[in-house]
């Protein structure tokens, strides 16, 4: 019997760190905005060391937080093992702004600490406790590297680390004994026993799919076409303003919406909550475009846009189960109505052709696949595209660290080489946080982004006859400057629940949404 432990990272995992360079780091990131509360402490600043203390709590119900990175000889494929030199010090840091500090000057730490690698020799996250935010507030900056969680992953370990109420138990942490790892010669060993085994894994693995479908001719011949049609799809998009060579530097946003509103939007306009956030990103960027003088009729412009497979048995686990659409935005269109239609029908395709299934394929395929090939399923995931536009629905009820109530959480997706922006929006407790990143060197106006995608909501709202209840918006660019004004109209529903979009179901969710 083996007297060592380790866990080997599924072929998407570890494509995480394949598709990792010196300038596109592959850290999820999110800045989560707290009420001080209780946790605000005799000197006026936080309570830093209870944090750590809760943290350490907590920590044997995410075994990973605990574990690094081993390569296997002779493959480029990590495994998980326990770290014997584990210290919660380096992993949850304490830092200030100069009071009062602001949300813009929490923007800037937010995007120089994204900015930072992950050191591969530790476990692969850390947590920044941040004092000194104006309104009696602090932040939470984290950072955990992808190739440990997804989207869905992502919200569970929040709800581990934090409460539905403002309880203020800290509980016993068990004593942590680090199993032995692997030595260099044990998992190349095992690798290799693996490979032999490899044939009689993908025999059974048929036999078994055989044996669990109905139609076995129908089903090979409906995979084949998903994989020729994704084949079809291009080898490649346009260059536009949006993109450019990726530099070490990040600039971060965010941007609240009240959920009451854009679901008001929906129902208005008879379509899905995916179908606003799309439309509303195409408006933003065809104007965007249209600003820094290009022709949006002559370009095209692809998003990625993660789509969640994860089973509910496997709810509440680590790792990644995420598949992907590339979609097409139709910034050729000038009326927001035409791109809501366009965009319905882009996404029904999409579902009827099942692409996020070929490239769930592609990731199977590639567990038995030698690493310096695993890198063309990252590169499958990733898809040639322009920017990446993931909504991860988040629980519809408050949370609380230590009896701080969470106001705000804003996420923070990677940027890949030759993207200048990355969106993310995360619906919690009434409301729906977009995290915009950026590539300052492509993106220097970020906040102008930003003040269309508000503009493009409004000319949808008042399409749909909703007057919105949020007013603490940025601002939106210059009434001078040449963009448009459609109004938008409706296409039909989508189906939410398969993907990493934003809840549609109005019964969830507070009454009354807040805007941090």
């Amino acid at each position: 019997m083996a007297q060592y432990n380790y866990d080997r990272l599924s072929a998407q995992d570890n494509s995480f760190l394949l598709a990792e360079t010196a300038k596109a780091h592959m850290h999820v990131s999110s800045t989560l905005i707290y009420e001080a509360g209780p946790l605000r402490n005799e000197d006026g600043g936080i309570d830093f060391e209870r944090i750590k203390r809760a943290t350490e709590g907590y920590l044997h119900l995410i075994p990973r937080y605990r574990q690094k990175l081993h390569f296997i000889p002779l493959e480029n494929h990590a495994v998980w093992v326990d770290d014997k030199h584990f210290s919660l010090d380096y992993h949850v840091r304490h830092t200030a702004l100069p009071m009062p500090g602001s949300d813009e000057q929490l923007k800037q730490l937010s995007a120089r600490i994204m900015a930072q690698p992950l050191d591969r020799a530790r476990p692969l996250w850390e947590t920044w406790i941040v004092e000194g935010l104006e309104g009696d507030r602090f932040a939470v900056i984290t950072k955990i590297h992808h190739c440990m969680i997804d989207g869905s992953s992502g919200v569970d370990v929040a709800q581990i680390m934090m409460s539905t109420t403002p309880d203020r138990n800290i509980p016993d942490p068990p004593n942590y004994i680090p199993r032995p790892a692997p030595t260099r010669s044990d998992l190349l060993r095992d690798e290799l026993w693996r490979r032999a085994m490899m044939p009689f894994r993908i025999i059974r693995g048929a036999r078994t799919f055989a044996r669990e479908t109905e139609d076995l001719f129908s089903e090979v011949s409906a995979r084949a076409k998903i994989l020729w049609d994704m084949a079809g799809m291009g080898l490649g998009t346009s260059e536009t303003p949006l993109n450019g060579p990726l530099t070490h530097h990040r600039k971060f946003d965010w941007h609240v919406m009240a959920l009451d509103d854009v679901k008001a939007v929906r129902r208005g306009l008879d379509c899905s909550v995916n179908d606003v956030v799309l439309t509303v990103v195409t408006s933003a960027v065809r104007e965007f475009l249209l600003l820094r003088g290009a022709d949006p009729s002559n370009l095209e412009f692809k998003i990625a846009a993660p789509v969640s497979i994860r089973r509910e048995a496997e709810k509440g686990q680590l790792g990644n189960r995420v598949s992907s659409w590339v979609i097409s935005l139709p910034i050729g269109e000038a009326d927001p109505g035409e791109q809501l239609r366009i965009i319905n029908a882009n996404t029904q395709e999409l579902k009827d052709s099942n692409q996020a299934l070929a490239i769930e394929m592609i990731m199977k395929v590639a567990e038995f696949t030698p690493s310096s090939l695993l890198s063309l399923g990252a590169q499958a995931v990733s898809g040639p595209i322009n920017s990446i536009v993931t909504n991860v629905p988040g629980p519809q009820f408050p949370l609380y660290m230590q009896g701080a109530k969470l106001e705000g959480i804003f996420p923070q997706v990677p940027l890949m080489e030759g993207i200048g922006l990355g969106i993310a929006l995360m619906s919690y407790d009434g409301k729906i946080c977009w995290g915009f990143n950026a590539n300052p060197d492509v993106l220097p106006d970020l906040d102008r982004f930003v003040g269309l995608i508000v503009r493009s909501f409004e000319r949808v709202a008042t399409a749909a006859g909703v007057t919105l209840s949020d007013a603490r918006q940025p601002t939106a660019p210059d009434a001078n400057s040449p963009t448009e004004t459609d109004a938008a109209e409706s296409p039909n529903e989508d189906d939410a629940a398969s993907m990493n979009y934003l809840p549609v179901d109005d019964s969830t969710g507070p009454r009354t949404p807040q805007a941090s």
